[in-house]
């Protein structure tokens, strides 16, 4: 399954950037559906109760469990993305999450089969979270360890890019969902179409992703004879320093994402008095800044340094977070959609080269655990539950305080880019 039968092949550009921005456009359309979905359609179909704010945190707190379960397929993923390589790993890993994320458009409701349902809905929860651990790090190793000298985060932001044309495939969807569908056409069944549709992303990226071979770095590594018995046992022996700091320098990314888009969602549904339709429109039209400011961020990586570009942008971050309040809360539209043009603008910006970044703080030999594992604990702390928490901050101490939430995730991040110890390791 390496590929490595055929060593002189060489993967073609088309081939390399296709095949990482794939399975990342999957997975981040995978997981803002569900995202939509926790917010608007779980907490009446799965978690109903006398309490819409409950029912909303109980649905959010499934949204986390992905989260938890992204480690452990960091590890997994990681651990035979390292000794057999990334191809048959990434095939694996697609196919974990695709089915997980299909299977629950055709989940039954608490009112068809009472607790079993949001419990089976955690079940498959679980499963796209532990693909998605293995997902993420292989589609960036996939680009960057094939990338020509000088290049490197050019070729790191196409899997970065899937994230704006997911959430703008997934968005959409539930956009024309709701112009085509009444109220009650959307419950009884509209929800389920993007959940069962996202098959078809999956069958292109499992054909795309077949047709690859390995990448050169692990190839070399295998020539070598470099690589280790159990890559995570070497992480946490010789490379603790970039484990932990590496996860804390990619806290504010996740914070500003899931602040941006699942809490601005709900925040506005519920408190402002935006219909799902309006809202959705004017995150969409945020979502095209993220996408602009990626490959700007890629090209100012590549010219100034990765950690450079990722400390002046979490400056920018922590500023943003005093306006919080005056934007997301002043009522009117247009301030909301300059709030939300902005907050995804330094999105793009510090996601951009992220994946490169976390990536060339490991050696090959256990890149991909590596790299997989910062990114999906910074999911942990920064994400998996940051929307019940700024839910939580708003409603008890108002949304001024939810900025001052992301100001501080911003300072955690600065702190760990000056002090990481970042060794430039041979592609």
């Amino acid at each position: 399954m390496n590929d490595n039968s055929n060593p002189d092949k060489v993967n073609s550009l088309k081939h390399v950037l296709f095949g990482s921005l794939i399975g990342t456009t999957i997975e981040f359309f995978d997981f803002y559906i569900y995202a939509n979905a926790a917010v608007l359609v779980f907490p009446k179909l799965f978690f109903p109760g006398t309490d819409p704010t409950i029912s909303v945190i109980q649905s959010l707190a499934t949204f986390s469990i992905a989260f938890f379960a992204r480690p452990i397929g960091s590890a997994v993923f990681g651990h035979y993305g390292d000794k057999i390589g990334r191809k048959a790993t990434l095939v694996v890993a697609l196919l974990t999450m695709g089915i997980s994320t299909v299977a629950i458009g055709f989940l039954p409701t608490y009112a068809s089969i009472g607790i079993a349902a949001p419990l089976l809905l955690m079940l498959f929860r679980f499963g796209q979270g532990l693909g998605l651990g293995g997902e993420w790090g292989g589609a960036v190793l996939l680009a960057i360890e094939n990338a020509p000298p000088g290049k490197r985060a050019w070729y790191g932001m196409f899997p970065q890019l899937g994230a704006p044309i997911g959430l703008l495939l997934s968005g959409g969807t539930f956009l024309l969902l709701s112009d085509t569908l009444t109220n009650e056409q959307f419950f009884d069944f509209g929800w389920r179409i993007p959940f069962i549709a996202s098959s078809v992303l999956v069958v292109v990226g499992f054909y795309i992703r077949l047709k690859i071979t390995e990448t050169p770095a692990f190839l070399a590594t295998l020539e070598t004879k470099k690589e280790v018995r159990i890559p995570l046992v070497v992480l946490l022996k010789e490379y603790r320093n970039p484990l932990i700091f590496g996860t804390l320098a990619a806290v504010t990314t996740f914070v500003t994402f899931y602040l941006m888009s699942v809490f601005s969602l709900s925040w506005a549904t519920t408190d402002l008095g935006y219909s799902r339709r309006d809202f959705l429109i004017m995150q969409l039209f945020s979502v095209l800044f993220f996408g602009i400011s990626i490959p700007i961020s890629a090209i100012l990586a590549d010219k100034l340094g990765r950690r450079k570009v990722l400390i002046l942008v979490t400056v920018a971050i922590a500023i943003f977070g005093l306006f919080f309040s005056a934007l997301l809360g002043s009522g009117s539209t247009t301030l909301i959609t300059v709030f939300l043009c902005l907050g995804m603008t330094l999105m793009g910006l510090t996601y951009g080269p992220l994946g490169t970044f976390l990536s060339e703080l490991f050696p090959t030999q256990v890149r991909y655990s590596g790299s997989s594992l910062t990114f999906n604990f910074a999911g942990i702390i920064g994400a998996a539950f940051a929307p019940m928490i700024a839910i939580w901050i708003a409603k008890n101490f108002g949304i001024t305080y939810v900025g001052y939430y992301l100001s501080a995730a911003a300072v955690l991040t600065f702190v760990s880019l000056l002090v990481i110890s970042k060794k430039e390791h041979k592609f």
